[in-house]
């Protein structure tokens, strides 16, 4: 079993002994609903604080693997090791930045980065059919990675509403 998949598998309070306070729906096939996983990881966020570590932020500074299909000074893009389409990566910024909504005006040079990098990266994917750009934020919304990241699925007919 690699260290990675290892890691993930740890329960929600070995996290923290990790140095991980967040459980990564993104790059977890831990088994349970992303409304468990988005509830632990914002009950984590209220407890340690706004931007406490996470998986991203592991990534980031190489401490744990993932496959980077793209980077820049700004940014960093990898394949989700739990795919929702045939095509599935996320591009996340490298300034911890825990969701959307605490973005500020500051940041808009910065969120239209992201989007046009994810907008590179579909089309060298071969995404020219279309594709899905999904921004989780907060409990209600599912999030379970407080760092700011932009999930990039397509290779197949998305479907209306998305749940």
């Amino acid at each position: 079993m690699s260290g990675v998949f290892a890691l993930l598998l740890l329960p929600p309070r070995r996290f923290a002994a990790a140095g991980l306070l967040s459980i990564g729906c993104c790059l977890s096939k831990v088994s349970g609903s992303d409304v468990l996983k988005a509830t632990l990881a914002d009950d984590a966020t209220k407890k340690y604080g706004n931007q406490p570590p996470t998986l991203f932020s592991k990534i980031i500074d190489k401490s744990l693997p993932a496959d980077i299909i793209y980077e820049d000074d700004q940014c960093l893009s990898f394949r989700d090791v739990n795919p929702q389409g045939p095509v599935h990566f996320l591009v996340i910024p490298k300034m911890a930045i825990p969701r959307i909504s605490a973005a500020t005006d500051d940041d808009k040079e910065l969120l239209g980065h992201l989007l046009i990098v994810a907008k590179n990266i579909a089309k060298k994917e071969g995404l020219a059919d279309g594709y899905r750009l999904v921004i989780n934020d907060g409990k209600n919304g599912a999030q379970s990675v407080y760092h700011l990241h932009i999930h990039v699925i397509g290779g197949r007919q998305m479907s209306w509403p998305p749940g």
